[in-house]
């Protein structure tokens, strides 16, 4: 019976071995499923409770400025913070059961790091950045009258020791210029949202945050390693998920402004210049609601009209989005807003 102790112990062997690796793949598979439903629960629908609405520039900082001949010396921070203001007051009479809060509501400096905290410390759910559009102007000039100019000419007469230097005076009429920007020729409205590859700042908002794991206060899930590759998975695909809403919403409002007949110029993706839309942990819009430097933009920002109409749009954007997300259907208080006042 010798003979068979070999093909035992070899038996015994290779069960252990696929023992052993079937142990180490379940601990491998654990974690990666616990991300995997992790990321799957914070992408739940999820109900929208706050706004934030942010009036860009402020206090120090005036953002564009009407620069043109023939502007109104307008400048970008009272225009966003008059529509801001108006949207706000829009959005809690279409959705009262909304918080709808302002960054600012008078004439002070925040900025963006300031503005992205305090969307995050009050849980904001949706973030609207309001701004108007600045482009760099061309210059023209014009010929506004005529001077008499004195300039002399040299030339030498002679050679050797009997070269001689001989100054003219003369004078001549010369036109006198005027020089001023043009207008721009574009106007309309734009939205902006995060490009969907610049991910980095998103994901360091995210890791300040709670990424959308709810977990009970004694759950040993809640000890997250935030350097793991799965973590890491995870949050990208949050941010994408963000990225898929934020464009959602930027739709919806390009679609309103259009239908007020507006010039609609559409939603667009930018890499810089947006940080404020990098670090909030929500989905998050900037509005160019128009050119400060363009001579009817202008004066329409500038109008109660104006101002009221994009409200009014952007509000009516917010409203379907909002019963789209939760699952409301169409009420007497989104007619209302879908219809203006």
């Amino acid at each position: 019976m010798t003979h068979k102790k070999p093909y035992l112990k070899m038996f015994l062997s290779k069960t252990f071995s696929r023992f052993t690796l079937f142990t180490q793949a379940l601990f491998l598979f654990i974690p990666l499923l616990f991300f995997f439903n992790a990321v799957v629960y914070s992408q739940a629908p999820r109900k929208i409770k706050t706004i934030i609405i942010d009036p860009g520039h402020g206090g120090q900082d005036a953002g564009g400025k009407g620069e043109y001949e023939g502007t109104l010396g307008s400048l970008e921070k009272n225009i966003t913070l008059a529509i801001s203001m108006k949207l706000v007051k829009d959005l809690q009479e279409a959705m009262p059961d909304v918080n709808i809060i302002p960054t600012r509501t008078t004439d002070v400096f925040m900025s963006v790091h300031e503005k992205a905290k305090f969307a995050n410390d009050h849980h904001g759910d949706l973030f609207v950045c309001i701004h108007a559009d600045a482009v760099d102007l061309k210059t023209g000039s014009r010929i506004i009258g005529h001077k008499k100019e004195t300039y002399h000419t040299t030339k030498y007469e002679g050679k050797g020791k009997h070269r001689k230097k001989i100054v003219t005076k003369h004078t001549r009429e010369v036109p006198i210029r005027q020089y001023y920007k043009i207008p721009t020729s574009r106007k309309g409205t734009s939205t902006l949202i995060l490009a969907e590859r610049q991910t980095n700042d998103k994901i360091k908002a995210l890791e300040s945050g709670d990424l959308g794991f709810n977990t009970d206060e004694n759950d040993s899930t809640a000890d997250i390693n935030y350097n793991s590759p799965e973590y890491k998975a995870s949050a990208l695909i949050y941010t994408q998920h963000y990225f898929k809403k934020s464009y959602q919403l930027a739709s919806d409002v390009q679609d309103e402004i259009a239908k007020m007949g507006r010039n609609d110029l559409g939603v667009w993706q930018r890499q810089k210049g947006l940080w404020v839309l990098h670090a909030t942990q929500m989905p998050a819009i900037l509005i160019e609601t128009g050119f400060v430097a363009n001579y009817d933009d202008e004066r329409y920002l500038n109008s109660e009209k104006g101002q009221e109409e994009i409200a009014q749009a952007i509000t009516r954007a917010l409203v379907k989005y909002r019963n789209q997300a939760d699952g409301i259907k169409t009420t007497a208080t989104t007619a209302t807003a879908n219809n203006g006042k």
